[in-house]
């Protein structure tokens, strides 16, 4: 996993709820925990645009709902700044579902990817639509 340059604003925790921007048959995804986030007592987990979590699917395919998945956050609602001084937000929170290996379940993603997601796993960029 890349370091990334942008001040990612860290507005999402755990369970709150996530559309699934791909083709993988969830629709609702729910945050349980997120990955590689070492916080202090009685502090919630928190991440942003290019975060890894995991996520529980509460609607979607009956073969897929109530399963666990990895995901990668790709977009946010909250605003947060880029390292030119530009400012971005999103019209809603949205992830990719990924394997272990980082690749994504689905074969295509629908709206918009932001570049951060994107510099720190490439392989999302394979099947992005737009990457803003």
């Amino acid at each position: 996993m890349k370091a990334i340059a942008s001040k990612v604003v860290s507005s999402l925790q755990k369970g709150s709820s996530l559309v699934c921007a791909d083709n993988s048959g969830a629709k609702q995804l729910q945050i349980i925990s997120v990955m590689g986030y070492k916080g202090r007592r009685r502090t919630n987990p928190n991440t942003g645009v290019a975060g890894l979590v995991l996520c529980k699917v509460l609607k979607g395919n009956e073969k897929v709902r109530h399963e666990k998945f990895k995901c990668v956050v790709i977009r946010q609602k909250k605003e947060y700044a880029r390292p030119d001084g530009t400012r971005i937000r999103f019209e809603d929170n949205a992830a990719v579902i990924v394997d272990d290996q980082m690749t994504p379940k689905g074969s295509i993603i629908k709206g918009a990817v932001a570049k951060e997601s994107v510099k720190r796993f490439p392989l999302i960029s394979k099947i992005a639509t737009l990457v803003v």
